[in-house]
């Protein structure tokens, strides 16, 4: 089947220009990534998307090119670019997780997500432990030391949250861990808007996070490690707690909307 599709974007969710084929491929990403363009869809031709988009044929073969990279679509000669499963893109890719999760978007699928931040996480602060140098330990702090200071202020303190378990990720010094980086950094902003904004449970995070601190502080990669899958274990249970009482509150307000 060949797809359908209103290409144009709209002003107000236009995104900012890197460059010209960069912008094309976005597009087409996100349309891809929302599903408004199914796998085993084959997409128009170089002349027909070139006129939807008014670039160049070689801009937008630039455009495949970049998503064909990244796993979303495969260019064959004869059958033209299909789109791929979802399972053959790459989820390690900052820019497909953006267009999969978009910020202002708690995704579906965010279960997945933290299962993959209980896998990687408490390792990772175990070797933390072993590997962090005198720097890496003062960035651990840091960014600790401001999430304390960041009670109360929801932007801030999902960023220096953010900070703090990157910060134990690259205290690893292990360069095979950095990419899951990418994926971290997404299940946390996403989770993070569900449970820092409630001020009791962020309270409890931070003890939680503080023993993570001084168990890595201590060189006690044991220690780290129960202390990072506390922490992840915790905000799972929360993330859970907090959207069945989004759901709720939800369903409340829509039943008194149609009294």
């Amino acid at each position: 089947m060949t797809a359908k599709i209103k290409w144009r974007q709209s002003p107000s969710t236009a995104r900012p220009r890197l460059s010209l084929h960069h912008e094309v491929a976005g597009r087409i990403g996100s349309l891809i990534a929302m599903g408004r363009i199914k796998p085993g869809t084959v997409l128009p031709n170089e002349t027909a998307l070139g006129s939807e988009f008014g670039v160049s044929r070689t801009a937008l073969r630039e455009a495949i090119k970049v998503l064909s990279a990244k796993g979303l679509v495969e260019v064959r000669r004869k059958t033209g670019t299909r789109v791929r499963p979802i399972d053959e893109w790459n989820m390690f890719d900052p820019e497909v997780l953006g267009w999969l999760y978009p910020d202002s978007e708690i995704p579906p699928d965010l279960t997945d997500l933290m299962a993959v931040r209980e896998v990687v996480e408490p390792a990772a602060a175990g070797m933390a432990a072993t590997h962090a140098t005198g720097e890496d330990l003062a960035r651990i702090r840091r960014a600790y030391v401001e999430m304390e200071g960041a009670t109360g202020d929801l932007p801030e303190s999902v960023e220096s949250d953010l900070r703090f378990h990157l910060a134990v990720l690259e205290a690893t010094h292990n360069i095979f861990m950095k990419p899951f980086g990418a994926l971290i950094q997404t299940a946390l902003r996403c989770s993070f808007r569900i449970t820092n904004s409630n001020s009791d449970l962020y309270g409890k995070s931070l003890v939680r996070h503080r023993a993570v601190l001084e168990a890595i502080e201590a060189r006690d990669a044991g220690g780290s490690e129960n202390a990072m899958r506390d922490v992840l274990v915790n905000t799972t249970r929360d993330i859970a707690t907090q959207t069945k009482a989004l759901a709720e509150r939800q369903g409340v307000a829509v039943a008194h909307d149609s009294d």
